[in-house]
């Protein structure tokens, strides 16, 4: 009988506690190292009497099979919480007020976030023809040869800000919306490719619509915590910072707890880390740092500030997700989510429960300033955004100083840097936002393709 596989997952972020527990479940030996007090990343939910905080994400999009089936796994359907049909719009600021983006095109003519050339410009759009680019080129520029500028200025640009809190004057085409890249390629026209997808999804049986928007009762962290359970305490080590990789027959983890440094081998190694804990990982026994350069990788700093009001000191109505703010609108603001319109349970019964986004690329002072001037920034903005007056009776601030990779021009770089390394070292196998996309659910099925690499 041929001895089970032992893998260490180093990272207890939603991707490696993904990868932990899906190895688990199919048998393996597996150890997690986190080298904080808690798992989870940014995915944490905090619960004050009725008032219910996301630290980091919001929603998630459930857009595949698999995601439905590890919620059903983990036994959280019972706490699966759908978006309210209040929170359909989306609004942008635009000509100083919130306008609901349209959701369809027979919506697009009637709406006035968009002046009626750039509505002409986007049914041209359906004539364009496949296009191979010899070169990467900028987001905003790769959307603007489809839709013209104010497309980009008053569409791309929130958006961009919203997802990415960065710039698509510096985003790469290729590597941060890559599904884009291949409509294009393959079809020309992003929206015809986009109708060819649905038709195919519904020819397969599946849902051609938008993927629900879901979170649960307690909140999004109840998705890394459920995960944790399932792997157990006795396999996730915190607070145990990785010193070095020792590559070899078996792979050497070497790790500091309490003062003390510990070591031990393992068939596999995957790696679920950040940029910048990947850049200073030593993997050899002289030190080396295969992936130094990935230091390089921007990370703006994005704060979040979750408000709680009465529901009478805002005179808007609520009824969407939140409000993205263009860079044209030199706003301080990168965004303003409606929390309690969004899911049920986020405020008690005569309030509301607003998330202010700031900081990003354009405003790093925000992202890391401290919680009085941001107060004071907000209300600001949300006096002239949401007509809200007074003092919040609630709040609560979470800042993360390296908020989110951006896939910058030249991104490339770095992920043939992982390649090369992955390369070099037989067992050795990364994943991640750092490679695989920045979004919940990007990062969730980096964990499952990282499980699923191990074991072939």
């Amino acid at each position: 009988m041929s001895t089970p596989l032992k893998v260490a997952v180093i990272g207890g972020g939603i991707t490696g506690l993904t990868a932990a527990y899906t190895l688990k479940k199919a048998g393996t030996s597996v150890r997690l190292f986190e080298g904080g007090a808690k798992v989870g990343g940014p995915v944490q939910s905090e619960r004050e009497g009725d008032w219910l905080v996301e630290a980091g994400p919001n929603s998630i999009q459930e857009n595949s099979a698999s995601l439905t089936a590890l919620i059903s796994e983990l036994g959280l359907n019972s706490s699966r919480s759908a978006a309210r049909p209040e929170a359909k719009n989306r609004y942008i600021f635009r000509n100083g007020k919130p306008q609901a983006a349209p959701a369809s095109p027979p919506g697009l003519f009637s709406s006035s976030l968009f002046s009626m050339g750039a509505k002409l410009r986007i049914f041209r759009e359906l004539l364009q023809r496949p296009r191979i680019r010899p070169a990467d080129v900028s987001l905003a520029d790769f959307v603007r040869s489809h839709f013209g500028d104010e497309l980009v200025e008053y569409g791309l640009n929130p958006f961009v800000s919203g997802v990415y809190a960065g710039d698509p004057a510096q985003l790469s085409a290729r590597h941060s919306f890559p599904s884009l890249w291949k409509i294009e390629r393959e079809t020309g026209s992003i929206i015809r490719g986009q109708i060819k997808a649905a038709r195919e999804k519904r020819a397969a049986g599946e849902s051609s619509g938008p993927p629900a928007i879901i979170s649960f009762r307690e909140g999004l962290g109840m998705l890394p915590a459920k995960l944790a359970e399932e792997i157990g305490p006795d396999d996730i080590g915190l607070n145990a910072p990785i010193k070095s990789l020792i590559p070899g027959e078996r792979w050497g983890v070497v790790w500091n707890r309490d003062g003390k440094t510990q070591v031990e081998e393992f068939d596999r190694v995957l790696l679920a880390l950040p940029a910048k804990p990947l850049a200073e990982l030593t993997i050899g026994s002289l030190g080396e740092r295969p992936l130094a350069q990935l230091a390089n990788i921007t990370y703006p700093a994005v704060s979040s500030l979750f408000l709680g009001y009465k529901r009478d000191q805002v005179a808007h109505p609520l009824d969407g997700f939140g409000v993205l703010m263009p860079q044209a609108e030199h706003r301080q603001v990168l965004g303003v989510l409606f929390s309690s319109s969004l899911f049920e349970g986020r405020a008690p019964a005569g309030h509301v429960g607003l998330t202010v986004m700031m900081g990003g690329i354009h405003r790093a002072d925000l992202g890391q300033a401290d919680e009085q001037t941001l107060l004071r920034v907000a209300q600001r903005e949300l006096s002239e955004i949401l007509g809200v007056t007074g003092d919040p009776v609630f709040r609560r601030l979470h800042s993360w100083p390296r908020a989110i990779p951006q896939y910058n021009l030249g991104y490339g770089q770095y992920l043939r840097a992982i390649e090369a390394c992955e390369t070099a070292h037989s067992g050795l196998l990364i994943g991640g936002h750092v490679r695989d996309g920045i979004s919940l659910t990007n990062c969730i099925a980096a964990g499952q393709k990282l499980a699923e690499r191990a074991l072939s």
